[in-house]
C-alpha cells in the first residue's frame, strides 16, 4: 500500500507487534519443551550427576519462583485488562492489552510447568554428555 498507491497502513505495524508478541511468548514454551534455552555448559557438564541434579533443582525453583512472582504482580493487571477489553489507544485500535497480559501469564505458568516436567524427567536419566559445538554446525 505505501509504494503502490502512496497509503501506508497504520494497523500494518500494530498487527506486526501484536503477533510478534505473541510468537516470543509461544516460542517460550517452545523452547523450554525443546530444551534450547541458554544453559552454562562450563560448569556443569564438567560435575557429576548428583550434582547436576541439584543445579536442575534449583534452575526449576527459580522459573517457578520467577513465575509465580509475575502471575501473583500481573494478574489484577491482566484481569483488568482483558475484562475492559483494553485497546492500544491507536489509529486502529486493537485489543492488544486486553490480549497478550493475560496471554503472558499463561504463558510464563506453561514455561515453568515444562521445566518441572522437564525436571522430572531428567531425574532419573544419566548423567548428559559434554556439549558438542559441532553439531551446532549441522
Amino acid at each position: 500500500m505505501r509504494y503502490i498507491m502512496e497509503k501506508p497502513t497504520m494497523w500494518v505495524n500494530e498487527l506486526c507487534l501484536w503477533l510478534a508478541g505473541v510468537i516470543y511468548l509461544v516460542g517460550g514454551i517452545y523452547a523450554t519443551r525443546l530444551r534450547s534455552h541458554i544453559r552454562i555448559v562450563m560448569l556443569y557438564d564438567y560435575v557429576e550427576r548428583p550434582t547436576q541434579r541439584i543445579f536442575d533443582l534449583i534452575s526449576a525453583i527459580v522459573i517457578v519462583l520467577f513465575a509465580s512472582a509475575v502471575i501473583y504482580g500481573g494478574w489484577e493487571d491482566a484481569h483488568r485488562s482483558f475484562t475492559t477489553w483494553e485497546r492500544f489507544a491507536t489509529f486502529w485500535d486493537p485489543p492488544i492489552p486486553a490480549t497478550m497480559k493475560p496471554l503472558t501469564l499463561i504463558c510464563v505458568f506453561l514455561i515453568a510447568v515444562q521445566s518441572v516436567n522437564n525436571l522430572i524427567v531428567d531425574w532419573k536419566n544419566p548423567k548428559e554428555k559434554q556439549y558438542d559445538p559441532s553439531k551446532d554446525l549441522k
